[in-house]
């Protein structure tokens, strides 16, 4: 059977080889032997030898892949981006308090996720406008030279790759060269693993694992170690990121089976070559598909060059009325949920790690074709 290319911008394709895996052991798990366990993951305790194993595997072979330093915690936690929009403020808005003795942070509002993002953490800190590509329409990142940043801010809030807008962070922000003493916090949620991370630049990164690292329900935190036990004290234990780091993300029962996957999509990464391999594949697969919507009569896409994003790539027909039949085309052909976010209307294309270059190389094809019979 011949799977469709599923574009979906999260829960998103995953890799068949790790589906195919999961399907085998889904009644009974082996260990690293071969030695089945008469379990599946779901039933296995948290805190058995079984699933101890399984997650020690998943987070070695997340920080090696990641090339995350020995004083960052690995924090498998739930409750996806949305609920670190809170989380993140509860545990490090205290590092610094302003003349009111309240806890700051400054947002870079780049898209609807970093909007989100500042809404939610105005009801737990001060917050701080320091930059927005709203009047653009999140067309374009503002230039960091603009931004007006607080000098008094415990860190300072981007979204590296906005899922809706499609607009991307290509190099990470240097705030010691813009001159703020803040902590750098990154929401990597669509485009972890898909390059890398300089963390010299980051104080903290999170994102929910259901586009590129697993199933819906798994959140991944890095945290340098230095910003752990600032948490305010209304915060709730089972988000304070000490207490997590220190039960090894087990304070509460995990979410086991999406730790699972997400460590079989770990070991499927490393056999492709690793992030720098998976960075140049998504780099052709961008290119290839901005060249078709820029090379065309039909389609546009409306970010700026120089911040286009390689995950998440939204685009238009000049022609609104042509979108049910462009949807319509599309899914006969095997290319699937196109359509754009309902805030912003279009198509879009998530081209995730999972999607490979035939997958991309098909939805052109298709693109083409349609305008050849309806330009």
């Amino acid at each position: 059977m011949k799977r469709p290319y599923n574009f979906s911008a999260g829960p998103a394709a995953m890799p068949q080889e790790v589906l195919t895996q999961a399907a085998d052991e889904m009644l009974d798990w082996p260990d690293a032997s071969g030695k089945r366990c008469g379990m599946g993951v779901m039933e296995m305790s948290h805190r058995g030898h079984e699933f101890l194993s399984i997650y020690a595997q998943a987070e070695a072979d997340l920080r090696e892949l990641l090339a995350v330093p020995a004083n960052f915690q690995i924090l498998f936690m739930q409750g996806g981006g949305l609920a670190e929009n809170a989380i993140v403020p509860l545990n490090l808005s205290a590092l610094k308090k302003d003349a009111s003795g309240r806890g700051r942070a400054d947002f870079v509002v780049t898209g609807s996720w970093s909007e989100k993002s500042q809404q939610e953490a105005a009801k737990y800190c001060g917050n701080h406008l320091a930059a927005s590509g709203k009047p653009e329409g999140f067309t374009r990142i503002p230039d960091a030279g603009t931004w007006k940043l607080s000098a008094d801010a415990s860190y300072v809030h981007i979204c590296s790759n906005e899922t809706i807008n499609g607009v991307e962070f290509h190099t990470l922000p240097d705030l010691k060269a813009l001159g703020s003493k803040a902590e750098l916090v990154v929401d990597f949620s669509s485009h972890v693993a898909s390059r890398g991370v300089d963390w010299s630049r980051v104080g903290l990164a999170f994102g929910g694992a259901q586009k590129n690292l697993g199933p819906a329900g798994l959140t991944l935190v890095v945290v340098r170690e230095d910003l752990l036990g600032h948490a305010l004290a209304i915060c709730p234990s089972a988000f304070n990121y000490k207490t997590v780091a220190d039960n090894q993300s087990m304070y509460n029962t995990p979410p086991t089976y999406a730790i699972y996957v997400a460590g079989l999509v770990f070991q499927w990464l490393k056999r492709q070559g690793g992030i720098a391999a998976m960075e140049r594949a998504n780099i052709a697969k961008a290119e290839l598909l901005y060249q078709t919507i820029d090379g065309s009569g039909l389609y546009f896409n409306k970010v700026h060059t120089d911040c286009r994003s390689r995950m998440n790539v939204p685009f238009f027909l000049q022609d609104e009325s042509l979108n049910d039949a462009f949807l319509a085309g599309a899914k006969e052909a095997g290319l699937l949920q196109l359509k754009g976010h309902k805030s912003v209307g279009g198509m879009r294309a998530s081209i995730y790690n999972a999607i490979p270059l035939e997958g991309v190389q098909a939805l052109c094809a298709y693109m083409q074709a349609f305008e050849r019979s309806h330009g």
